[in-house]
């Protein structure tokens, strides 16, 4: 039983407590579930994200966090009772908030379990999760989570509710089907319920000003009001859950509470419990099983096992001592440790630089990344290899693709220059288009990846493929003709061929011997010109390799002095090419166009002219004063009226 000196402390302790347990008392029933070191309560509400962690925070709390499946079980029993309690919750597709929350301008990260959520209460990462779907890639604003219930009235025993991740929400637009939220708050220890010995009631008072009176656990600085008797007005007592040594907390009372006599072990076992043994004049006492012992309160057992307490949390695991009353916590590998010896918390590998390039620390562990460029080897130790970007089939290069460490590089081959906004590409370069560049001392035409030279008519491409030289002159033809002018000036429309015979190194007739010695295609004055020799196809080479014209006729003469006008016309006809007709029909297209266009322009002007003309000559036509008058119709001279004024009768005058 309680006595009045224990019961002294606990009261002096209640009046210091005397504010918050008023705002206890009046405080709205919450539904409550405390298990190891932390109690939840789920609450109903239309709040937002922000609200609903405003109202845990004010009680000390934060919104719940799920990191273990077994936290996930306490959350879905908190859920349960307040669904209970809440029949109204029973026919919506019903969600509440939880404690995960991802802000504004962070984005996803698919790599994390968390996908770059991290929890209220600390922590950016943990192994559990139970997504409902895929998280939705958005940076541009804050994204909370909540705990879909299925639309059942009662959670299903089997599953637990899923995390769905949406908007926040504000106090002005609420969020559609949330109902609640889920608060989680920590404490150093807990105390175990009190037992009755009798008819009686407990009622407890948690810190966090939430009522209940079946609790598995007690949390500490809770009050515990014991009403002994079957009425309501019985005698209440008050008990405060305080730490009797580092680690232990207890009430304060020994003994079974509202003891009857008569009644002994036969109501509620005594309040005892493991076992109830009765002695004489209906005393009675408590005991424990083998491999426990009865703790102070004369009610309770516990394992001689000092770890059957669960004095380690988290991660760590207990290992009793060899005293059999001592033990200690250890940590899995990749943890460590914290400063109160009871917990664990993540050793950051990467400090270490144990990978060759990227460390990516996980909780309990770490894991090796490549840079851009490089992939893992395959061999397991986190070892990296370049990625040959210019492999067959791989290659992102137009043409020529080196690969470098961790890159690559496009090149293109001679002739041609990069294009494109990443330089894979390549376009051909017109060596042709800046005449300053002087490639070719006569023509220059421009192929696909080079180039090739040529020379005018009369001349002849050198070895080098680029310089002129005078070419063979063309024996005279014998005819009667018209005179040398008139030859001279029929030049430009014929095409004039070289005569292989020819000695090259004689200058034509009439050429003066500086022109000889010119390197550049530069004619006699009275030498006939044209593009007759050129021939202006492609070449059918790979791109680099410079085609070179030649100007030699592959049939030989006999002599020098054999120029009639048959060999003439033949060596012509042969020296003609596709490009000299093909640029014979753009002129004569060119010539007819504008002529047709002349035509046209000749007609309409004489049709305007024309008109003009008419339109004149209208004007100037004379106009007859008769034009605005009627001729009225003559009438007979017996019929017509005398005038009475008349002096002669039969006269007008």
């Amino acid at each position: 039983m309680a006595t009045s000196a224990a019961l002294l402390p606990a009261l002096l302790l209640l009046g210091l407590l005397g504010p918050a347990a008023a705002a206890a008392a009046g405080a709205r029933r919450a539904a409550v579930v405390c298990a190891g070191s932390a109690c939840y309560t789920a609450h109903a509400g239309k709040l937002s994200a922000a609200e609903a962690q405003l109202h845990c925070s004010r009680n000390g709390g934060n919104l719940a966090t799920v990191r273990t499946e077994a936290e996930a079980w306490h959350v879905q029993r908190a859920l349960a009772q307040l669904l209970q309690s809440e029949a109204g919750l029973e026919a919506r597709n019903r969600k509440f908030w939880i404690g995960l929350q991802r802000e504004k301008g962070k984005c996803l990260d698919p790599r994390l379990p968390l996908k770059g959520f991290s929890w209220v209460g600390g922590g950016e990462d943990t192994l559990f999760t139970n997504w409902h779907k895929e998280v939705r890639n958005s940076c541009t604003s804050r994204r909370c989570v909540s705990l879909q219930l299925p639309l059942s009235p009662q959670p299903q025993a089997g599953s637990l509710p899923k995390w769905s991740e949406g908007p926040c929400g504000s106090p002005s637009i609420p969020v559609s089907n949330i109902e609640g939220f889920v608060c989680k708050f920590s404490f150093k220890g807990m105390c175990q319920p009190l037992a009755l010995g009798g008819p009686g009631r407990i009622n407890y008072t948690t810190p966090f000003q939430a009522t209940s009176s079946s609790l598995e656990v007690v949390p500490f600085a809770s009050v515990a009001t014991v009403a002994c008797g079957d009425g309501d007005h019985g005698q209440e007592q008050h008990f405060l859950c305080r730490e009797k040594a580092p680690g232990v907390f207890d009430w304060g009372s020994s003994g079974p509470l509202c003891v009857r006599p008569g009644l002994v072990c036969s109501f509620n076992n005594g309040g005892c419990q493991q076992d109830c043994f009765e002695g004489g004049e209906g005393s009675f006492r408590c005991g424990c099983r083998p491999g426990f012992r009865l703790r102070d309160d004369l009610v309770t057992c516990e394992s001689r096992n000092p770890c059957s307490s669960g004095p380690c949390t988290g991660v760590a695991t207990c290992v009793q001592g060899s005293h059999q009353e001592d033990f200690e916590c250890q940590c899995p590998p990749g943890y460590q440790l914290d400063a109160s010896q009871r917990g664990c918390v993540d050793v950051d590998e990467c400090q270490t630089s144990r990978c060759p390039q990227e460390c990516v620390n996980v909780p309990g562990g770490f894991r090796c990344e490549c840079w851009v460029g490089y992939e893992p080897d395959g061999r397991g130790d986190g070892a990296c290899r370049d990625v040959d970007e210019c492999a067959p089939g791989r290659s992102p290069c137009a043409q020529e693709c080196t690969n470098t460490a961790g890159s690559f590089h496009c090149s293109c081959a001679e002739g041609y220059v990069p294009a494109g906004e990443d330089g894979a590409q390549c376009q051909d370069l017109d060596e042709c288009a800046d005449p300053g560049r002087g490639l070719c001392d006569g023509l220059c035409l421009n192929t696909e990846g080079s180039f090739r030279c040529g020379c005018l008519p009369g001349w002849e491409l050198g070895a080098d493929g680029v310089s002129c030289a005078p070419g063979p002159t063309p024996a005279p033809v014998a005819s009667s003709g018209p005179p040398r002018g008139e030859d001279a000036g029929d030049g430009a429309a014929q095409g004039v061929a070289s005569a292989p015979g020819a000695s090259p190194t004689r200058a034509p007739e009439g050429a003066s011997a500086e022109a000889m010695a010119t390197k550049g295609p530069s004619l006699a004055p009275t030498y006939p010109i044209t593009l007759a020799a050129l021939d202006v196809q492609a070449p059918s080479g790979p791109p680099g390799v410079r085609m070179e014209p030649s100007t030699r006729h592959p049939r030989a003469t006999a002599g020098r002095g054999e120029n009639s006008d048959e060999d003439f016309t033949a060596k012509h006809s042969d020296e003609g090419t596709d490009g000299q007709k093909l640029l014979l029909f753009y002129i004569l297209g060119t010539v007819v166009a504008i002529l047709l266009l002349l035509a046209l322009a000749l007609g309409l002007l004489v049709y305007r002219r024309r008109r003009a003309k008419k339109h004149e000559e209208k004007e100037k036509k004379p106009q007859n004063t008769a034009d605005s008058y009627s001729w009225a119709p003559e009438r007979a001279e017996g019929r017509a009226s005398e005038n009475q004024y008349s002096p002669t009768p039969g006269t007008d005058c």
